[in-house]
């Protein structure tokens, strides 16, 4: 997560059968006509932002989620026919009620993510999706039409451009021959780390437990994350705030803020993810939180 001020992070745990509404935003209506509600299949973990929806997270069957800034997004005029999902409940919703990308795929096809606001901010965000079987998606929005990329090899997301041109930037490189010499992007800027991120992601050796696998990912969200200060194109400074891991097969979620000391973790299967339980979270901020973290979660409001 790159942001040029907090976030406000809060790692949020919902369980089955909580309600959701993809009209609202902070308790206005921002959806024209029929609006998507539901009542979640599936218990999540997820991080959110500002309060007004969740940018990142699992759920309990192995599906995770995740929203990056995508400038040229457009998800074209409200079609009143098709039920209006705000962008920032996304991720909430995939989360709730699919068990795959390819049970995301079909429901979002059902349903027009619509644009809202933040902090002045519009939501021009894409979607990248996983599971538990290896499967993988991302998902943008250009030109009011919806462009899908599905398939085990999608794994890398940054920021614009679109991503079949960053494909296309992708393959002008030569990186058949990885030395400690070969000349990588080095730069800041959403081309340099999806190129940085393909090119280490690609060397990774098997992991031999899930330690190894998460440090794995980790090292290559750090070497991709953009340090204090740095400038960010015409956007002005915008650093890494946090970085997140998922372990898809064992349901465990990893959380890393860049102003904190250490690196925390729940497992979900720790949490009570019940029908009926409680929503729970927890502030990742408080610098005394170290190595898995479930039982320090503890009743609270839902924020949406």
């Amino acid at each position: 997560m790159d942001w040029p001020e907090p976030t406000e992070p809060v790692l949020t745990a919902f369980p089955p059968g909580t309600h959701h509404d993809g009209l609202m935003v902070a308790g206005q209506k921002v959806v024209a006509g029929n609006a998507l509600k539901w009542a979640s299949a599936h218990g999540t973990v997820v991080t959110t932002f500002y309060g007004i929806g969740a940018v990142d997270g699992i759920n309990d069957r192995g599906l995770a989620a995740h929203l990056l800034y995508l400038g040229e997004t457009d998800f074209g005029p409200r079609d009143p026919e098709m039920p209006g999902l705000q962008a920032g409940l996304w991720v909430q919703y995939v989360l709730d009620q699919a068990a795959s990308v390819t049970q995301a795929l079909a429901l979002l096809a059902g349903v027009q993510v619509v644009m809202m606001e933040a902090r002045g901010t519009k939501s021009t965000v894409h979607l990248a999706l996983e599971d538990a079987a290896g499967d993988s998606a991302i998902i943008e929005h250009l030109d009011g039409k919806a462009v899908v990329h599905h398939g085990r090899q999608y794994k890398i997301m940054t920021n614009d451009p679109a991503y079949d041109e960053q494909l296309r930037l992708l393959a002008t490189l030569d990186f058949s021959r990885p030395s400690g010499d070969m000349p990588l992007p080095g730069n800041v800027n959403a081309r340099d780390r999806f190129q940085r991120a393909s090119y280490f992601s690609a060397l990774l050796p098997p992991p031999r437990d899930e330690r190894e696998a998460a440090a794995g990912v980790l090292a290559i969200a750090r070497n991709v994350s953009v340090p204090f200060g740095a400038p960010y194109s015409d956007f002005g400074i915008y650093d890494t705030e946090y970085r997140t891991v998922c372990d898809l097969t064992n349901r465990c979620y990893y959380f890393e803020l860049t102003t904190a000391p250490n690196v925390i973790w729940t497992e979900l299967d720790k949490l009570d993810l019940k029908p009926g339980a409680p929503v729970m979270t927890l502030d990742p901020g408080d610098v005394a939180l170290a190595g898995e973290i479930s039982g320090a979660f503890r009743p609270g409001q839902a924020p949406y």
